[in-house]
């Protein structure tokens, strides 16, 4: 299964109008190693439609995490030739293909393996428009152990649904939804300029973010699309980002200093006084 964000064809977001005061340095990084990762290592290759061997080893696969054990020869044949997408039972008495893989680790590498391009741009896109704003307002370090900590919670949602299946689940989209989640919580009126039909919209996150969130729900059963991981990862980021936002001792923790006399909260995704306001004097360090 992968972790792919999508939207039809007729609607898709362009970008949100939401000023920076910092330059987003891990969410670019995010994006390369997302890209040189699908690139270099997996060769570009489909994790559902070929038994490549870095695939297999560095894949999270749902019945390997469950039980510790990762597959053996005999259980990838019969999973890619398409024999059985539960095929962890298969051959309990085989030799496992990669003793060594760390299977429960492989939670983490899954999330920059893509299927294919369109998959890899999808989930880039969506980290870059909605990704940006989170990491100014949390800081670098606290963004990316978020963002980490969304995906795996993303996995263990889909697992929680289909642990038996041994077919590798991949794509970042389980911790690109827990950033989409977290955006919400935070920025629920900011606009998101967005290409529906043919006409450009200003649509307010709350409602755009609704509107996706509600749509998991309607993937089809046959799409390969890991739906579940999407709705843990989006309802994990925003009621983490909701409780942060409730308690003013938590925003102490959790965001990053000011840098304007007037940064506060601003439910349109502005900063300072009024709808789309951009920072203006900085505060002396």
């Amino acid at each position: 299964m992968t972790i792919g964000l999508s939207y039809r064809d007729a609607v898709i977001p362009l970008k949100d109008e939401n000023p920076l005061l910092h330059r987003p340095w891990v969410t670019f990084v995010l994006i390369a190693l997302n890209v040189f990762v699908f690139v270099v290592p997996q060769g570009m290759n489909d994790p559902q439609q070929t038994d490549s061997g870095f695939v297999i080893e560095w894949a999270a696969i749902p019945c390997e995490i469950v039980t510790g054990d990762s597959l053996t020869e005999r259980e990838i044949t019969e999973t890619f030739r398409g024999q059985t997408d539960q095929a962890c039972d298969t051959d309990p008495t085989g030799d496992e293909a990669f003793p060594d893989k760390p299977v429960r680790l492989a939670a983490l590498f899954s999330m920059f393996m893509h299927a294919d391009f369109m998959h890899l741009i999808g989930n880039m896109w969506f980290l870059w428009i909605f990704g940006n704003n989170i990491e100014d307002r949390a800081g670098p370090s606290k963004y990316l152990v978020f963002y980490l900590v969304s995906g795996v919670v993303a996995t263990a949602a889909h697992i929680a649904v289909g642990w038996q299946s041994s077919i590798p689940v991949v794509g970042a989209s389980g911790a690109v939804a827990g950033v989409m989640g977290a955006y919400l919580a935070w920025f629920p009126n900011a606009p998101i300029k967005t290409f529906a039909f043919i006409w450009i919209w200003d649509i307010k996150a709350k409602w755009w973010l609704g509107f996706w969130l509600v749509s998991q729900f309607f993937v089809g059963a046959d799409s390969a699309v890991a739906w579940m991981a999407h709705v843990g990862g989006f309802v994990f980021g925003f009621v983490i980002a909701w409780l942060v936002r409730q308690s003013p001792q938590a925003q102490r923790r959790v965001i990053a200093p000011p840098r304007t006399v007037d940064d506060r909260w601003d439910a349109t995704g502005g900063i300072g006084d009024g709808p789309y306001a951009r920072p203006r004097r900085i505060v002396s360090r």
